[in-house]
């Protein structure tokens, strides 16, 4: 077995806590094993001043990651699986899903607790497609800004007066110590999440029995089966970051429950599907609600 392990990841701050947290729980279950890690700068991180719709969507946060552990400078790579394409590249998987941290979109601003508060004509910063379709659609009167960059430069852009408030994901303010940054979250009724929000994904090779075996105790299964059931919808809608699509499901004793989303990129409609099963049938649910999507229209949007 291996005693020496590599994990290739991003080198914004919410990126390298998420691999220090990997690298911790796999040093405290397994003693003997040392874990470095390769700091990579991806393309997506290079290109801060364009949405990620226009240059490719959310493959390009995973692309040099993945290409480290193809050529073997790495053995595993943490994602958000937010970011992670539907498609993953030939010999690579992703074994082990983590417990979803809070999936939610939060709304964040220094003057106003929630998205109702806001005065109209107020300016909200984000540069997601599908959370600025669902506040457009709940307040067409909101300004959507672009805002792009890590945390802290996201959040001094909000304290220095750029925007009355901003949207981000509640799981990384929450993992970086900024829950007290949260005004209030936006409820799954009004910001549908991305599918695998709050997740943290381990990628690898597929011929890697030994990585595979290290890492399979950080395995969560109810976390797996959300995410699953959510990509599933994404990848047979081909979602990526430039059609607005979001999914979402949970777990309720014995019963999986699943919400899908399609916007129009203009914000002039959204489509919505829901349904809910044994969790042992979540593939035919996850498929069940794209199908209605499709069926009401949402591959006139892709």
């Amino acid at each position: 077995m291996k005693n020496t392990l590599t994990i290739a990841t991003r080198e914004s701050q919410l990126a390298l806590w998420q691999a220090n947290w990997v690298k911790t729980r796999l040093e405290a279950l397994h003693p003997n094993l040392t874990i470095n890690l390769l700091g990579l700068t991806t393309v997506a991180d290079k290109m801060l001043d364009i949405t990620l719709n226009k240059v490719g969507g959310k493959g390009l946060f995973v692309k040099e990651l993945e290409e480290a552990l193809l050529d073997k400078r790495a053995d595993m790579a943490v994602h958000s699986m937010k970011d992670v394409p539907t498609e993953l590249p030939k010999g690579l998987i992703l074994p082990v899903m983590c417990k979803r941290e809070d999936p939610h979109d939060a709304f964040v601003s220094n003057n106003f607790k929630q998205l109702s508060d806001l005065p109209e004509g107020a300016t909200i910063g984000t540069s997601s497609l599908r959370r600025s379709t669902q506040i457009k659609a709940i307040r067409p009167d909101i300004k959507i800004k672009f805002l792009r960059g890590n945390v802290n430069t996201r959040l001094s852009k909000l304290d220095n007066g750029e925007y009355d408030a901003i949207i981000l994901a509640a799981a990384g303010l929450k993992r970086l110590g900024f829950q007290d940054r949260i005004a209030s979250l936006l409820k799954t009724s009004e910001c549908l999440p991305s599918a695998g929000q709050g997740v943290l994904g381990v990628e690898c090779r597929e011929s890697d029995d030994e990585t595979i075996e290290l890492i399979k105790t950080l395995q969560h299964e109810p976390s797996q089966i959300r995410v699953t059931a959510e990509r599933i919808v994404c990848q047979k809608l081909g979602g990526s970051c430039q059609v607005p699509i979001g999914a979402y499901a949970k777990i309720v004793d014995d019963k999986i429950w699943l919400r899908g989303l399609v916007a129009d990129p203009d914000g002039t409609a959204i489509l919505r599907a829901e349904g809910e099963a044994f969790i042992e049938s979540y593939v035919e649910l996850a498929n069940q609600v794209a199908d209605e999507l499709i069926g009401k229209g949402a591959l006139g949007f892709l």
